[in-house]
């Protein structure tokens, strides 16, 4: 399921990974082999951070957008990325949380507090591209 990608030209600059996962547990388990191929290692909170962020929108995508094309994951110096891709263009919504318990609306409000930045761009297929980035923090 994880495809590491790894740039000729500057193969220490910067790490990729790729993957279509079905499930929120596959996007974790993505992670955490992403994560664990980084050099230096991003702090514990960063990398915390990472997992929850690369599930939640995976999980968005699977309950709202009809699933997901592709989960692409990379690291740079300063920053870690992540990019789900899905085939609904529509855009996420900012829900009232339902503290009962059924229908949620933490999700989206938890990824854009975790994130230094996050975009949604129109697929190049149809559907969207939500990108997340976070700060790069050993």
């Amino acid at each position: 399921m994880q495809h590491p990608l790894v740039s000729d030209e500057q193969p220490f600059d910067h790490t990729e990974w790729s993957c279509h996962p079905e499930l929120a547990a596959e996007a974790r388990e993505a992670a955490y082999g992403f994560l664990a191929a980084l050099y230096p290692a991003p702090s514990p909170y960063t990398a915390q951070n990472l997992v929850l962020v690369a599930s939640e929108l995976v999980t968005n995508a699977l309950r709202h957008a009809g699933g997901v094309t592709s989960l692409h994951l990379r690291a740079d110096r300063r920053s870690l990325q992540i990019v789900v891709n899905d085939p609904s263009p529509a855009q996420p919504l900012d829900r009232t949380p339902d503290f009962t318990g059924r229908t949620g609306g933490f999700g989206w409000p938890m990824v854009q507090r975790l994130a230094q930045k996050v975009t949604v761009r129109p697929g190049a297929g149809g559907g969207k591209a939500i990108k997340a980035v976070l700060a790069r923090e050993a």
